[in-house]
């Protein structure tokens, strides 16, 4: 290629002179011209072919330069190219080797792992095997304890739970009692004393009301005129005011008897008019019942007005001190409600100066706190959310709501004040004197008392409920029932009168457990 070239270039360069000696020759006759074309042809043509000559020798020489260089080039890529096949092929055949030899650790590691797999396995079947030989020979034993104990499993089981428990109330006890004791008496002292200046401050009657109200007449020629014509004037009494009227051989006294304490009042005031004015018939009756009522009422709205000011209660609602003036006829236990409240009030302003509270707010709530029992009767559920309900629509504060609804724990109490109306409640309740109970009721509560103490504890020998149910005394057996266990007997039957009986004040519970030591002399 570098040859053909090489001859191109020549045969350029000639034809390039010969232009050139054409161009530069002078005119002259077509003859000479030609004669002298001829010989400039000629001159060209072999001055051309010498220098052909002298490139094509050049160029000879020079691809026989560039042929040896690109050679020895093509001599070293190659020697390169071999060299570095020679590294790879190296480098592969070491990481064959590599790789079979892991593969050769990796079967080794299988193998291992095989064997393991085995043992383990061969080890899984020994452990339930002996798994099961343990369960059946468990299974034995216990079928023998129980053949010889006389006892079943559960049974057994109850036992021993029954007396760790036992034990645990054992050791138990005396920590307890340490700590309650110095709680209790640092309680019991600071609470001692502002309940003691409560009571010392505070005089009430002690007498209880009844639910029969007593008219006294001028004569008892006036039992006649009451009764009238074939007893028409008492059927008509009767019927109006919805009181019983009871006429018997007490000298110049009538009964009246009711269970609505508003309207017995509203029939007693009824009969003394009629009494008092002399004529006695049925339009009568009915006047002066008509009058009698809206004297009730006023009266009922005094009352209440009259409580505030006592109190020193500044604004309530009208509604709630009609309500309040209700409670004046209305009788819980043989207990006035409304003087109930009122001594309750003072007692709780009482213990919340002393406690350095809001002395107004603590009345304010515990003269509220029986507020429902004015509407018991017209509306179901317990007085105390019957109350709370009230004086929530009526726009009483919050606290005093919950006061009210919590005072007999059927909310759970929240408030400091709330717990002041419980105490103040239970004082002015339980009071000697303040309250009675039915002979009925009395009679179940001291027998419960009795077979409280009596169920569910070993060694109790006598059981006496002492001084009106305000004591049970328990005699247990000294021989079954240490000094320990006596005072876990007593912290249960105390816990299960809590949980299950309804009475005011405070039950003491006392086990006796009398050691006696006896020998003959001979």
């Amino acid at each position: 290629m570098a040859e053909s070239v090489l001859l191109g270039a020549a045969l350029l360069v000639t034809l390039v002179a010969l232009v050139i000696m054409l161009l530069r020759r002078p005119a002259g006759s077509g003859k000479d011209e030609r004669g002298q074309a001829e010989r400039d042809a000629a001159e060209i043509t072999a001055g051309a072919e010498a220098a052909a000559q002298e490139i094509l020798a050049k160029a000879e020489t020079r691809a026989r330069q560039l042929g040896s260089a690109a050679r020895s080039e093509l001599d070293e890529e190659a020697r390169a190219v071999r060299e570095d096949l020679r590294t790879l092929r190296e480098d592969l055949e070491r990481r064959e080797t590599r790789l079979a030899e892991r593969e050769q650790r990796l079967d080794a590691e299988v193998r291992r792992l095989e064997e393991w797999s085995g043992r383990l396995a061969e080890s899984k079947r020994s452990l339930e095997e002996r798994r099961q030989e343990l369960g059946n020979l468990a299974d034995e034993r216990r079928q023998v304890l129980e053949r010889t104990a006389g006892l079943t499993a559960e049974e057994a089981k109850s036992e021993l739970v029954a007396a760790l428990e036992n034990q645990a109330k054992r050791e138990a006890v005396p920590i307890t009692r340490e700590i309650e004791n110095a709680a209790r008496q640092e309680g019991d002292k600071r609470a001692r004393k502002i309940v003691t200046l409560a009571i010392q401050r505070v005089a009430s009657e002690q007498t209880a009301e009844s639910v029969v109200s007593v008219l006294h007449l001028p004569g008892d020629e006036m039992k006649g005129r009451i009764i009238g014509r074939e007893g028409r004037n008492i059927r008509a009494f009767e019927s109006t005011t919805g009181v019983n009227l009871i006429i018997d051989d007490t000298p110049e006294a009538v009964l009246l008897s009711c269970f609505d304490p508003v309207r017995r009042e509203v029939g007693r005031l009824t009969l003394e008019k009629l009494v008092l004015d002399g004529r006695i018939h049925p339009q009568r009756i009915e006047e002066v019942y008509e009058r009698s009522r809206g004297d009730v009422e006023q009266l009922c709205v005094r009352a209440g007005e009259d409580a505030l000011v006592e109190l020193g209660i500044a604004e309530m609602h009208p509604e709630l001190v009609t309500l309040l003036g209700r409670l004046r006829y209305r009788t819980s236990y043989g207990q006035n409600v409304l003087k109930h409240l009122i001594e309750s009030a003072h007692l709780a302003g009482i213990m919340a100066s002393e406690l350095r509270l809001p002395v107004e707010l603590a009345k304010r709530c515990t003269l509220l706190h029986d507020i429902g029992k004015a509407l018991t009767h017209e509306v179901e559920g317990s007085h105390a959310l019957i109350g709370a309900e009230i004086a929530r629509r009526y726009g009483e504060h919050e606290d005093v709501v919950h006061a009210i609804e919590a005072h007999h724990n059927e909310v759970e109490v929240r408030t400091v004040e709330a717990v002041l109306t419980q105490a103040a409640d239970a004082i002015s309740g339980s009071r000697p004197g303040a309250r009675r109970e039915s002979l009925e009721a009395y009679v179940k509560r001291l027998e419960r008392l009795e077979e409280i103490a009596r169920e569910q504890h070993e060694g109790v020998e006598k059981v006496f409920a002492m001084q009106a149910g305000r004591e049970i005394r328990v005699m247990v057996k000294p021989d079954s029932v240490d000094d320990i266990q006596a005072q876990v007997i007593a912290r249960d039957i105390a816990k299960q009168v809590e949980g299950e009986l309804t009475y005011p004040g405070q039950i003491r519970v006392t086990v006796v457990r009398e050691s006696r030591a006896i020998e003959f002399a001979r």
